[in-house]
C-alpha cells in the first residue's frame, strides 16, 4: 500500500501539472458569456452639431453638394478645394522590411505589408488591408464644430522616406502628420503637429486620438491564434498589463507609454515619447470557429487625449509593425521596453526562458534545423533534471523495500478502529528507516517551473513560424496527418500525430510509475487506473490544435524520461543495497525532530480521544 502511496505522490505531481496546464488553456478561451456581456461605452460629451460621418465619406462632385460639404467643415473646408482632395489617392513608402500606403483621406495608413513573410495560405502578410485599421483625431473648433480627421483630405508631400500630410485651413495654417520610415527597420516615426491653428481650434477641449485595428488571420488555426491575440499596455512607472485574450475586455490606464495590438506572432505598436495622460483600451473577440470564412481574430480600439502647448499640437509618436520576435524587440528594450509584450511567463517562468531557454535555443538553432534544436534542447533539459528524477525513483525504491513491513503493520492493525494506530506505527517506521513518504512528489513539483516556462516559450517563439520538421510543415501550428469529415468538441476536425506520440509516451511513463496495477483497490485511495489514463487523454485532446513544436518537445521529453527511468532501475539503483542501508538506519539512534515530535503527539492525542469515545459507547 505504501509503495502505491509513494507512486501516487509522483502521479499527483503530474496530475497537478496537468491541471495547471488546463487552467492555462482555458484562461485563453472565449465564452459565450464573455462575448455577449461586455459593457459598451459611449461618449455623450460631443457638441450637437457634429457632422454626420456618413455624409462625409466621399467628396461631393456637384456644386450644391460641395457647398454644403464645405459648410459643415467650417475653416477646414479649405482642404476640400485643393487638388489633393481625391478619393483613393495614396502615397507609398517602402524600405527593405515594410511597404505602406498613406491615404490623402484621413492622412492615415491604409495598407501595410510586412515583407518576406507569408500567411498560412502563402499570401503576403498585410497587417493593414481593406479598411481594417484607422488613425484619427477628433478636434473641436472655435465655431463649435467637432471634426474627425479620418473624414478630411490631407495634402501629401514626399521627400525620400519622409512624408508630410497637411490638413490645411489656409496656405499657412494646417494640421500636419509627418511620417518617417526608418531604413531597414519595422519602425515608422510620426509627428502630429499644428501650425497657426490656435485661433481655429478650441484649445479648452482636448483632442482625442483614436487608433483602431481589426487583427487579420495569419495562421492555420484561427482559434489557436486567437488565444495569443491581445492588447498589451505599458503605463505609469514601466508597469505593463494585458487585456483578456479569451474574450471581450475594456480597461483604462494612466500615463500610457505604448499599446501593442498583439497578434499571435506579429505586433502593431503605438508608442509615444510623451506619455498620454490616460488611455481607454478595448478588444472584442471575432474568432468563434475554425471556419475558413473567419478572417479576423479581434477588434482593437484605443482612445488617448492629446494636449495643447501654447494653443498648438506637438506630439511625437512611433509605430512598430512587424514580427513579435524577442530578438527584434530586445534591440529597443532600453528605449521602449518592448520585450514585455512577449508572454514568456511571469516570475520564475519568465526568468528561465530569458536566461536559459532562449540563449540555449539560439545557440542550437544557429547550426542545426529548428526541429533538431528542439530535440537537443529537450535532451539538455532532461539531463539537467535527471538528478531530480533519480531522487524520485530512489524514493519509490525505498518504499518498495519497506513494503513487507508496511503490510505487516496493516495486517496487525486492521479495521477502521485502528486507523490512528496504523498511521502512527507507519510514521514511526518511516522515521527509523530514514524515508520521507513525500519525497516522490517533491521532485515532480520541482520540475514544474521548467515545464511551464517551456509551455510559454514554444507557442510564442517566432523562430518556429513556418519551420518544417518531419511531417509537420509549421512548428508554430498543429501538424495534421488526417482530416476528419466532422469536428470533435475540444479536439477539432483533424488528427495531429505529435500529440498522439506525446500522449502514448506519457501513458507508458505513468504505467512505469504506478507499479503493479493488478493489486486490489485500497479503501480510501483514489482510483489509480482512472488517474493514470486521464492525463494522457487530456494531452491528446488539448494539444491537438497547439503548436507542433510544443508537442514535439513533450514527446521527446517523455521518451527520454522513460529511458532515464529504465537506466536508473536496471543500472544505477541496487535494491539490495538500499535494503541494507535501511536496516542500518534502523539500528542507529535517531533524534526526534520538532515536527516529528509534534506530529507524534497529535497522533497520540487523536488515538486517546478515539479510545475514549469507544469506551463511552460501550458504557
Amino acid at each position: 500500500m505504501e509503495e502505491r502511496r509513494s507512486n501516487l505522490t509522483s502521479l499527483i505531481g503530474m496530475m497537478l501539472m496537468t491541471i495547471v496546464l488546463i487552467f492555462f488553456f482555458y484562461r485563453n478561451q472565449s465564452t459565450a458569456e464573455q462575448v455577449n456581456n461586455t459593457p459598451q461605452t459611449t461618449d455623450s460629451s460631443q457638441p450637437q452639431n457634429t457632422p454626420d460621418p456618413q455624409a462625409m465619406t466621399s467628396l461631393p462632385t456637384d456644386s450644391l453638394g460641395l457647398s454644403k460639404y464645405k459648410e459643415k467643415l467650417g475653416a477646414f473646408a479649405y482642404s476640400a478645394t485643393l487638388p489633393s482632395a481625391k478619393e483613393g489617392a495614396v502615397t507609398t513608402l517602402e524600405n527593405s522590411l515594410l511597404k505602406l500606403q498613406v491615404s490623402n483621406k484621413g492622412g492615415q495608413i491604409t495598407s501595410l505589408l510586412v515583407k518576406n513573410q507569408k500567411t498560412y495560405e502563402g499570401q503576403p502578410v498585410e497587417l493593414i488591408k481593406d479598411n481594417n485599421a484607422a488613425f484619427s483625431l477628433e478636434i473641436a473648433t472655435t465655431d463649435n464644430r467637432t471634426l474627425k480627421t479620418e473624414d478630411l483630405f490631407f495634402e501629401p508631400s514626399l521627400a525620400g522616406n519622409v512624408l508630410s500630410m497637411k490638413l490645411r485651413v489656409s496656405a499657412n495654417q494646417y494640421l500636419e502628420y509627418v511620417y518617417t520610415l526608418r531604413p531597414d527597420e519595422y519602425f515608422i516615426d510620426m509627428t502630429v503637429r499644428s501650425v497657426g491653428l490656435s485661433s481655429v481650434l478650441n484649445t479648452s477641449n482636448a483632442p482625442q486620438l483614436t487608433w483602431k485595428l481589426k487583427a487579420r488571420r495569419m495562421e492555420k488555426s484561427v482559434t489557436y491564434e486567437d488565444r495569443y491575440v491581445q492588447a498589451v499596455v505599458q503605463y505609469e512607472d514601466d508597469r505593463d498589463d494585458k487585456l483578456s485574450a479569451g474574450g471581450e475586455d475594456a480597461e483604462k490606464f494612466k500615463l500610457v507609454k505604448w499599446v501593442n495590438f498583439k497578434q499571435h506572432l506579429f505586433s502593431s505598436f503605438l508608442i509615444t515619447d510623451k506619455p498620454f495622460a490616460s488611455g481607454a483600451i478595448s478588444s472584442k473577440n471575432l474568432a468563434t470557429s475554425e471556419d475558413k470564412s473567419v478572417q479576423n481574430t479581434k477588434d482593437f480600439k484605443a482612445i488617448f487625449p492629446l494636449e495643447y502647448t501654447s494653443g498648438e499640437l506637438n506630439q511625437s509618436l512611433h509605430f512598430f509593425y512587424g514580427p513579435s520576435d524577442y530578438h527584434i524587440f530586445k534591440k529597443y528594450d532600453k528605449q521602449y521596453g518592448l520585450t514585455k509584450a512577449i508572454p514568456l511567463g511571469w516570475g520564475i517562468f519568465g526568468w528561465i526562458n530569458k536566461w536559459f531557454v532562449i540563449p540555449v535555443f539560439d545557440l542550437l538553432s544557429s547550426f542545426m534545423s529548428i526541429g533538431l534544436a528542439i530535440i537537443v534542447l529537450t535532451i539538455i533539459v532532461r539531463i539537467l533534471l535527471s538528478p531530480i528524477q533519480y531522487k524520485s525513483y530512489l524514493s519509490q525504491a525505498k518504499m518498495k523495500v519497506l513494503r513487507p513491513e508496511i503490510e505487516e503493520i496493516n495486517e496487525k492493525y486492521k479495521g477502521q478502529d485502528n486507523a490512528m494506530k496504523r498511521q502512527q506505527e507507519t510514521m514511526a517506521l518511516y522515521s527509523k528507516a530514514g524515508v520521507n513518504p513525500l519525497s516522490g512528489c517533491i521532485p515532480a513539483l520541482l520540475q514544474m517551473p521548467v515545464f511551464f516556462a517551456l509551455f510559454s516559450f514554444f507557442p510564442t517563439a517566432f523562430v518556429l513560424r513556418q519551420q518544417s520538421f518531419l511531417w509537420a510543415n509549421d512548428l508554430s501550428s498543429y501538424d495534421s496527418i488526417a482530416q476528419l469529415p466532422f469536428s470533435i468538441p475540444f479536439y477539432g476536425n483533424h488528427v495531429s500525430l505529435f500529440p498522439i506520440l506525446a500522449s502514448v509516451t506519457m501513458l507508458i511513463y505513468m504505467l512505469m510509475t504506478t507499479g503493479q496495477m493488478q493489486q486490489p483497490q485500497q479503501e480510501g485511495m483514489p482510483n489509480m487506473k482512472f488517474m493514470m489514463y486521464i492525463s494522457p487523454l487530456m494531452m491528446l485532446f488539448f494539444f491537438n490544435n497547439y503548436a507542433s513544436g510544443l508537442s514535439l518537445y513533450y514527446f521527446i521529453s517523455n521518451l527520454i524520461t522513460i529511458f532515464i527511468m529504465l537506466a536508473i532501475k536496471y543500472w544505477i539503483i541496487d535494491e539490495k543495497r538500499i535494503h541494507a542501508k535501511i536496516q542500518e538506519n534502523k539500528q542507529k539512534p535517531r533524534k526526534e525532530g520538532k515536527f516529528q515530535r509534534k506530529f507524534r503527539e497529535m497522533m497520540e492525542q487523536a488515538e486517546a480521544q478515539q479510545r475514549a469515545q469507544q469506551n463511552n459507547k460501550k458504557k
